[in-house]
């Protein structure tokens, strides 16, 4: 673990991001653990250290530079997989009060782990599917929902603003199409309430491109949203 250290804290340096020395102690736990789970989920394609710290860590971080997050937020990471961009925004900023989602138990198996490990509080984890979840009382309450993830954001968008607030925002963390996306789903970003506030679009490791969109939830999600999942990946908004 100790060479993972030394490797985070040069991505942090190389990125200018400033972490207190507990914080780089739990990632380096949070690394230890999803190497070591990793042998038998496959929780991520990405091994290597430089790897794991900036297109994980790193990539996770810079949500707080290119999004407002206030002190004691609700945010809920909506299909975190392995815990991604959530729990690295909860190491850093231990006053954000989050949930985790995800439909795989075996996932939340290790997510739960890992915040056991490594002592981390105020963390929900639900087992749903994103459809789902929105429709029970975690509906309209969250200050942000945030989304790492390869689905579209037309698709993404039915899938995580029922979850905000009106006066929240929706946090979608793209790759290089982001911008594309985008346009692509404005009409679908209407429709559930929200509207665009801005777009950062930025460079991990040459060429990986990457994208931060920030929706504000602007009026309430119509009751009939979220669709079924099949509707919403057929008939995209």
């Amino acid at each position: 673990m100790s060479d993972f250290h030394d490797v985070l804290v040069d991505a942090l340096t190389e990125y200018q991001l400033d972490l207190p020395p507990t914080a780089i102690d739990k990632l380096c736990g949070y690394f230890e653990l999803l190497t070591e789970w990793n042998e038998k989920l496959n929780l991520t394609a990405l091994t290597e250290p430089r790897d794991v710290a900036v297109k994980h860590f790193v990539d996770s971080l810079l949500l707080f530079r290119y999004a407002d997050v206030d002190d004691g937020s609700s945010v809920i990471d909506v299909g975190t997989g392995a815990g991604f961009p959530g729990l690295v925004l909860k190491i850093a900023r231990p006053d954000i009060r989050l949930t985790l989602l995800d439909s795989l138990q075996k996932r939340l198996v290790f997510l739960q782990e890992v915040c056991d490990r490594l002592g981390l509080e105020n963390v929900e984890i639900i087992h749903s599917r994103a459809e789902d979840g929105s429709r029970t009382e975690l509906r309209d309450s969250f200050d942000i929902a945030a989304a790492r993830a390869v689905a579209s954001l037309n698709v993404l968008s039915e899938y995580c603003l029922p979850y905000v607030k009106v006066g929240g925002r929706f946090i979608a963390m793209k790759g290089s199409s982001a911008k594309q996306e985008l346009d692509e789903a404005q009409n679908a970003i209407e429709q559930l309430g929200g509207r665009v506030e801005n777009i950062t679009q930025y460079t991990l490791i040459d060429p990986d491109d990457r994208g931060i969109i920030v929706i504000d939830k602007i009026a309430p999600t119509p009751e009939k949203f979220p669709r079924k999942s099949k509707l919403i990946k057929n008939k995209p908004l």
